[in-house]
C-alpha cells in the first residue's frame, strides 16, 4: 500500500437492485462503478464491496444477505481480516435502504464509533447530527409510501387490463403464439390430449414423462414437471377466461372473457379443476384418523402398495394398520405384499399372495367403474341447479349495485354477501364435479378393461395410471389375517379384505 493509499478514507460501498430480469447484475455494476467515483472524489478508498442483486428492500420477508453483512463489519468497524473500515458509500439513499427500521439500525451501526463517514454520489452526510438522522428517517418513510403508491397503481394497471380482457403482460402462455392471442395448434393439441387422459385415468407423471422424452418444453425452455403441467391445467386461461393473482376475474358475478383464442371449454376447464379438487382426499392413518392423501410422485413398482392395510389385531386390541410392502419368494417366483416386522414399526404377522391380491382388486376398481359410467349415462344431462345459481349471482350483483348507489347499508349488504357468496361458491363446485362426471362417463369402460389387461397395444394403461384409479376408488384396504395353518401364503380368500370405498 502506498502512503498515498494510506492517507485515503478506508470505506465500503453498497449496492443493489430490485429486479435483475436478465440476471446479468448489470444494475449492481453500474452503481459500483459510480461509487467508484464517488470515493475518488472524496478522498475514499473501498475495501470491500456488498451486493444484493435481485432483492427488494421494501419487503419485511425479503433478507439482504450483505446488507446484514455489512452492518455487522460497520459495527465491528473492521473486515474479518483486520482491516480498517471508516464508513460506507452508495449511489442513493433508497438503494441502502426503504424501510424506517433498516435506515435507523444502518444509522446505530455506521456511528457504533465516532468518525465514520457517509456518501452518496452527491456528497458526504453527517449521520452524527439529529437533524439529518431525521430526514434520513423521513426519507425512508416517504420513500416507503412511494413504494405502496406504485404497488397499488400497478395493481390497478393490471386489475383494469384484467376486467377488460386483455391478456397478461408476462412471458408467452403454452398453447399460444408470442402474441398472446393466437392458437398454437401444436401446443394446443398436446393440452386437449392430457386433459382427456388425465380424466380418463392417467397420471401426470406419466404425461410428463412422456413430454420429456418428446423434447416438449415449457416456454421458457425447461422440462416439464408434475408441478408446472397442474398449474398450467389449473390456469382458466385455457378456456378464455382471465385470471388475477390466483382468483378468475369477475364482472357482475360473471367470469371476464379474455381477448384471445380459448384451447377448451369452459366446462371443461370446470371438469380439470374438479378433478384435480377430488384428488385432495383421504387417507386413514394407523391409528384409525383421517388425514389428506399425500400426492403419488414416487415411480411404484406394484399397484397396491401405499393401499393396502394390515388388519391383524394387536394385543393391546387396536389394529396394526401398517401400510404393506412387497417380497419377492425366490422359490416360487411369487411376490407377496407383508407387513414388515416390529423393528420397522410394523406386526410381522401377515402376508397375502400379490398376484391374487391385484387380480381381485384390478376386477373390483373395473367394476366400480362400470357401475359409475352406467349410472351417469342413466342420469346425465344439463346440471340441474344451474338456474339457482344464476338467481343467486344475480341477487349478488344487484345488491352491489345498490350498495354503490348508498341504497343499502353496510351491515345489510355485508350480512347478505357473508350468505350469498359461500352458497355461490358450493354451487359452482358442485357443478364442476358434475361436468367431470358427465365427461369421465363418456368414457368407455371396455375400452379401459383392454387397456388395462393389454401388454403390447400403445394405449395401455401403466402402473401409474391404473394406480390412480386405485387410489380414486379406495381409501384403503385392509388385509386380514387368515389364521395360522389356512395357507394364507398360497390361497386367496377375499372375503378377508376390507375395502374401503371412496364416496362417489
Amino acid at each position: 500500500m502506498t502512503a498515498t493509499d494510506r492517507d485515503l478514507i478506508p470505506v465500503v460501498d453498497y449496492a443493489r437492485a430490485s429486479v435483475d430480469k436478465a440476471k446479468d447484475e448489470h444494475t449492481v455494476e453500474d452503481q459500483q462503478a459510480a461509487n467508484e467515483k464517488t470515493a475518488g472524489r472524496l478522498g475514499c478508498r473501498i475495501v470491500a464491496r456488498f451486493a444484493d442483486n435481485d432483492k427488494s428492500a421494501a419487503k419485511a420477508d425479503v433478507y439482504r444477505d450483505d446488507f446484514e453483512e455489512m452492518l455487522k463489519v460497520l459495527r465491528k468497524g473492521k473486515l474479518s481480516d483486520g482491516t480498517p473500515v471508516m464508513g460506507c458509500i452508495v449511489t442513493a439513499d433508497d438503494r441502502l435502504v426503504r424501510r424506517a427500521g433498516d435506515y435507523e439500525r444502518f444509522v446505530d451501526a455506521i456511528t457504533h464509533e465516532e468518525g465514520r463517514v457517509y456518501a452518496d454520489k452527491r456528497g458526504f452526510k453527517d449521520l452524527y447530527s439529529e437533524d439529518v438522522e431525521s430526514m434520513g428517517l423521513m426519507g425512508a418513510v416517504i420513500s416507503r409510501m412511494e413504494v405502496k403508491r406504485t404497488r397499488r397503481r400497478v395493481r390497478n394497471w393490471h386489475r383494469a387490463r384484467a376486467e377488460r380482457g386483455l391478456p397478461p403482460k408476462a412471458h408467452r402462455a403454452f398453447g399460444w403464439m408470442a402474441d398472446g392471442t393466437t392458437i398454437d395448434q401444436g401446443e394446443a393439441a398436446l393440452i386437449r390430449k392430457a386433459i382427456d387422459e388425465l380424466i380418463s385415468g392417467r397420471s401426470q407423471a406419466s404425461i410428463v414423462r412422456e413430454w420429456q422424452a418428446k423434447g416438449v418444453k415449457t416456454p421458457r425452455g425447461y422440462d416439464w414437471t408434475t408441478g408446472t403441467l397442474r398449474k398450467m391445467l389449473l390456469n382458466p386461461r385455457l378456456c378464455g377466461w382471465r385470471m388475477i393473482q390466483g382468483e378468475i376475474v369477475e364482472v357482475d358475478g360473471k367470469p371476464v372473457t379474455g381477448q384471445w383464442e380459448p384451447i377448451i371449454s369452459p366446462e371443461r376447464w370446470q371438469a380439470v379443476r374438479a378433478f384435480y379438487d377430488a384428488r385432495r382426499g383421504k387417507i386413514i392413518t394407523r391409528d384409525g384418523a383421517v388425514r389428506p392423501m399425500a400426492p403419488d410422485h414416487r415411480e411404484h413398482s406394484y399397484l397396491l402398495t401405499g393401499v393396502l392395510r394390515c388388519g391383524r389385531i394387536l394385543p393391546d386390541g387396536s389394529m396394526c394398520g401398517k401400510k404393506l410392502r412387497v417380497v419377492n419368494d425366490r422359490k416360487t417366483g411369487v411376490f407377496r405384499y407383508y407387513c414388515q416386522d416390529k423393528t420397522q414399526g410394523g406386526c410381522g404377522g401377515l402376508s397375502r399372495r400379490g398376484d391374487k391380491l391385484e387380480e381381485f382388486i384390478s376386477e373390483a376398481v373395473l367394476a366400480k367403474l362400470e357401475e359409475r359410467a352406467k349410472s351417469a349415462r342413466r342420469d346425465i344431462g344439463p346440471w340441474p341447479r344451474e338456474r339457482e345459481l344464476i338467481e343467486l349471482q344475480e341477487q349478488l350483483a344487484e345488491l352491489r349495485a345498490q350498495w354503490g348507489k348508498r341504497k343499502v347499508s353496510n351491515a345489510l349488504f355485508f350480512a347478505e354477501v357473508e350468505r350469498l357468496e359461500p352458497e355461490i361458491a358450493k354451487l359452482r363446485a358442485e357443478r364442476e364435479r358434475y361436468e367431470l362426471a358427465s365427461q369421465q362417463s363418456e368414457t368407455d369402460i371396455s375400452d379401459i378393461r383392454r387397456r388395462w389387461y393389454s401388454e403390447t397395444d400403445d394405449d395401455r394403461l401403466d402402473l401409474g395410471q391404473k394406480r390412480a384409479y386405485v387410489r380414486g376408488c379406495f381409501l384403503a384396504i385392509i388385509v386380514h389375517p387368515a389364521g395360522k395353518g389356512n395357507g394364507s401364503r398360497t390361497t386367496f380368500n377375499p372375503d378377508l379384505l376390507e375395502l374401503i370405498w371412496r364416496e362417489d
